[in-house]
């Protein structure tokens, strides 16, 4: 198949969109289909072979990981250059409101994906009361697509209910080779004093306000013998670093490739306390490194931990009952033992090439319409 790609949102970022496309691009080039990605400008001209057309954008301002890329010159041009099979919206913010019209002048199929709450996001930015309409616009711009792909079960009925339509669950892989128990290191657990009986807390993603990461140092007074680790970086980060102030908390910044395995493996825990996100794509990473999890009772994380055998549940944006679960973690290494067993266990039925699987049976159900549509067509002309 030929598959065009449109997002807002690619290397050199580090999100879970990016870590999908890039996925994505691989396993097309290893199938032997070809695809043609439309990336916001700063990234490579190319990757897995892919070429990407670059896009004039700038930083969306209530979450500058994401570009907004206005409508412009050259798509149209592009895509009827490459003749594609289907076109891909992939979490469109803005773009989202040319390309479906493009796609249906070329009588290209559209199918998009579903990534990011923004509605929900606006909340922590002072930006709430623009929710309704930001539900309003993606709800406009997904409903004009032949299909829309969600992460999560949790996300499928949530966006069900907001009246977005034609809702198909896709689910997101891990790299189970990548992120393996067998990289756990104690020299990178002495890097931080920590000493050899303590409980090592881990968390791995953006450092920003929605993803409730201001219950952390609170759930943390009053635990013993414990350390917390923050991977990653981002907005909120001199704010935490203030509150976690005479805690035994450390930061290292964003980390990737062997670094980013080797802290996933070393730790003991994993900690996701956020109720916004439509997956956690880190989630499962920590579950294949043989990580417990502790993660707030919402969003895409009610699909991946499931209670007292991959993870603990807590109330979100409780800091009692995270402090309970993080402390009943903490206190026995035998049941930390067993759940992260079963997290990776777990994590084998959602390897990448098994989802990509997924993607495309739902790629060629679009395209085997729209082949049946065009035949239709034609009989009615020759009728």
């Amino acid at each position: 198949m030929r598959i065009a790609l449109v997002c807002e949102t690619f290397l050199p970022d580090v999100n879970g969109v990016t870590t999908t496309l890039c996925r994505l691009l691989e396993y097309l080039q290893q199938a032997g289909h070809e695809a043609l990605l439309f990336a916001p400008q700063g990234g490579p001209g190319e990757y897995a072979g892919t070429q990407v057309v670059p896009l004039g954008a700038m930083p969306f301002p209530m979450y500058p990981e994401v570009k907004v890329t206005p409508p412009q010159p050259g798509l149209t041009a592009h895509l009827t250059a490459f003749q594609p099979d289907l076109v891909h919206l992939v979490g469109p913010v803005v773009a989202g409101a040319v390309v479906p019209f493009v796609s249906r002048n070329l009588r290209l199929p559209l199918i998009s994906s579903y990534h990011t709450d923004f509605g929900s996001y606006s909340q922590h930015y002072g930006l709430g009361f623009l929710r309704h309409s930001v539900n309003a616009w993606l709800r406009w711009i997904h409903n004009r697509c032949h299909s829309t792909l969600c992460p999560s079960t949790y996300t499928l009925h949530a966006l069900r209910q907001a009246g977005f339509r034609r809702l198909r669950l896709w689910g997101r892989g891990v790299d189970t080779e990548r992120f393996h128990p067998r990289h756990r290191s104690m020299a990178w657990r002495t890097q931080f004093g920590v000493a050899p009986d303590a409980t090592l807390l881990l968390y791995v993603g953006r450092l920003a306000a929605e993803k409730r990461l201001a219950l952390i140092p609170e759930a943390l007074r009053g635990l013993l013998n414990v350390h917390m680790v923050f991977v990653g970086d981002g907005p909120f980060r001199a704010e935490l670093e203030r509150r976690c102030a005479g805690l035994p908390v450390s930061f290292t910044g964003y980390l990737k490739g062997a670094a980013l395995a080797t802290a996933y493996a070393s730790a003991d825990a994993f900690v996701f306390p956020s109720d916004t996100d439509t997956f956690g794509q880190v989630v499962q990473e920590a579950m294949a490194s043989g990580l417990p999890v502790v993660g707030a009772r919402s969003g895409g994380t009610l699909d991946l931990v499931h209670e007292g055998q991959t993870g603990l549940l807590f109330a979100p944006g409780v800091v009692t009952d995270l402090r309970a679960r993080l402390r009943q973690l903490s206190a026995n290494p035998t049941l930390r033992q067993a759940i992260g067993n079963a997290g990776r266990t777990a994590t084998a039925k959602r390897a990448w090439p098994v989802v990509m699987e997924e993607l495309m049976q739902h790629y060629q159900t679009l395209h085997q319409r729209r082949r049946r549509g065009s035949r239709m067509d034609a009989a009615a002309v020759c009728a």
